[in-house]
């Protein structure tokens, strides 16, 4: 038996990177998957047609994750589409990088309105559902530097800092329900979002990973994979870092 077999799924940003990762390997563990993007554009398309060659249930939703009323109606069709929701990965993530002196509000309120107010607004929507069924896992995204801090990424930092917080606290007040949560902390992935870095950049970080590479999407997804099946039934309330040793 498939490690997810007839569990649902709701991922959210999960068009590319770390979310399509995560989405094709629940899906290839028997899953069926609800994902969320801000537009169900060309790739969340090809997105949704590779979950279909799975063999597993499939629907995609345009979302802001940021909106408060658009999230509850978004986990509420969901539940209608599918019965039931097992597993929420709240993923969806943008950067807006700079050092404090030169930072703006805007850059501020974007990266906690996305990052870590969606996750919010997830976990809010999805509750009443989970109690009800007596179970369910969910896992947030938060980062290394949501640990140890990074220059120039304050907002990022903060977003993913506080989605630790988030974590923590809702494993202390749902665990009685049989509801789980867990925080992934990626460290160096290469993805569409770090693309943008210079080779001097990636080089200087690979040099500060005792594996001696990046990390890649699927790396992450092994570990989502562990944390929403019953592998880690007796798992709640963690930090797992999944950085090659970068942050220890």
């Amino acid at each position: 038996m498939k490690l997810l077999e007839g569990k649902t799924a709701l991922i959210t940003g999960a068009a590319r990177g770390i979310g399509k990762a995560i989405t094709l390997k629940f899906a290839s563990e028997g899953a069926n998957i609800a994902f969320t993007d801000l537009a169900l554009d060309e790739n969340a398309l090809a997105t949704m047609k590779e979950i279909e060659n799975k063999g597993v249930n499939v629907k995609g939703y345009a979302s802001d994750a940021a909106n408060f009323e658009e999230t509850h109606q978004i986990v509420a069709d969901v539940v209608k589409e599918f019965g039931r929701i097992d597993i929420l990965v709240n993923n969806a993530g943008i950067a807006r990088d700079n050092l404090m002196l030169r930072m703006n509000e805007q850059q501020w309120d974007m990266v906690i309105g996305v990052n870590l107010k969606s996750a919010f607004n997830f976990i809010h929507a999805i509750t009443p559902y989970m109690m009800k069924q007596k179970g369910g896992s969910i896992i947030n995204m938060s980062s290394v530097v949501g640990v140890s801090g990074n220059a120039g990424q304050t907002n990022y930092s903060a977003s993913k800092a506080g989605m630790i917080g988030l974590t923590k606290s809702v494993a202390k007040e749902l665990g009685s329900r049989g509801i789980r949560a867990n925080a992934i902390a990626p460290g160096y992935i290469v993805t569409d979002m770090t693309a943008s870095l210079s080779d001097a950049v990636r080089d200087e970080w690979t040099k500060q990973i005792p594996l001696r590479r990046g990390g890649v999407p699927e790396d992450v997804a092994n570990v989502a994979t562990f944390l929403a099946s019953g592998l880690s039934a007796y798992v709640t309330g963690q930090v797992i870092r999944c950085c090659g040793g970068m942050n220890m």
